[in-house]
């Protein structure tokens, strides 16, 4: 079962986890109702109202998991996420490479930090924010949504939190995983991914070129395959390509 800390108030809950990595035993939970500073994916900053949201971060130790694999983790976790929050409704997926999305609308995000020794990974810090009562964002996020906003109803934050955390820990047990395992671990991402619709929809480039593509693949890596409407197959890294939303 996963230890809880809560701290009152931080700017970040992988900053103090982090810090602190080397003294907690794997399965160690950071959680703050007042995330001040938290940080997302691309450097982008996390809008998260006082004591309205989840905002927590999860140790694991101890992995007898190379680098080469460790997609599987931000796997592990968007699905985690996604699990519980579909058991309040319908509609929720994984924008590659770990967003939750409801809809074309943001409800959850992941940042996962390694600590790498030389071809294995010595530790992860596994940040996830998570919007659950908050209705009003003031931020220019230009689509987030809450699970309170989708149910039309508050909903007990730790409920939420406990239920992803303990799920978080199940999926994440990697050393009793079989290759049959991981197999079945990517099948159920591919499966839950946002726009894996077979349809053409818009990607840009950091440059700012738009084109449309649908979704083929995503690798067991992580590279996202794009196939554009020629049939032509381009492979991009995190950070080579975003979502047109």
């Amino acid at each position: 079962m996963p230890r809880y800390i809560l701290v009152h108030s931080t700017a970040s809950t992988n900053s103090y986890l982090s810090k602190m990595a080397m003294m907690l035993p794997s399965g160690t939970v950071v959680h703050t109702p007042n995330q001040t500073a938290g940080r997302g994916q691309r450097g982008n900053s996390w809008e998260s109202e006082p004591g309205k949201n989840a905002s927590f971060s999860m140790l694991l130790k101890g992995l007898s998991l190379p680098v080469s694999r460790q997609f599987c983790i931000s796997e592990a976790v968007s699905l985690a996420v996604c699990d519980v929050l579909s058991g309040y409704a319908d509609g929720f997926s994984v924008k590659w490479p770990n967003d939750i999305y409801h809809g074309d609308r943001k409800v959850g995000g992941i940042l996962i930090e390694h600590s790498v020794m030389g071809t294995g990974l010595k530790h992860s810090v596994l940040g996830v924010g998570i919007n659950i009562n908050q209705t009003e964002f003031l931020s220019d996020a230009p689509n987030p949504v809450s699970l309170a906003i989708i149910l039309g109803r508050e909903v007990p934050v730790e409920e939420v939190l406990h239920a992803v955390c303990e799920e978080i820990e199940r999926r994440c047990a990697f050393n009793s995983y079989s290759d049959a395992d991981f197999d079945a671990l990517h099948s159920s991402y591919l499966a839950a991914l946002y726009r894996k619709d077979g349809a053409l929809h818009s990607f840009v480039l950091p440059e700012g070129e738009r084109f449309e593509a649908r979704i083929a693949v995503v690798e067991p890596a992580g590279m996202l395959v794009l196939e554009k409407g020629n049939g032509g197959l381009s492979r991009y890294a995190f950070k080579e390509v975003q979502f047109v939303i």
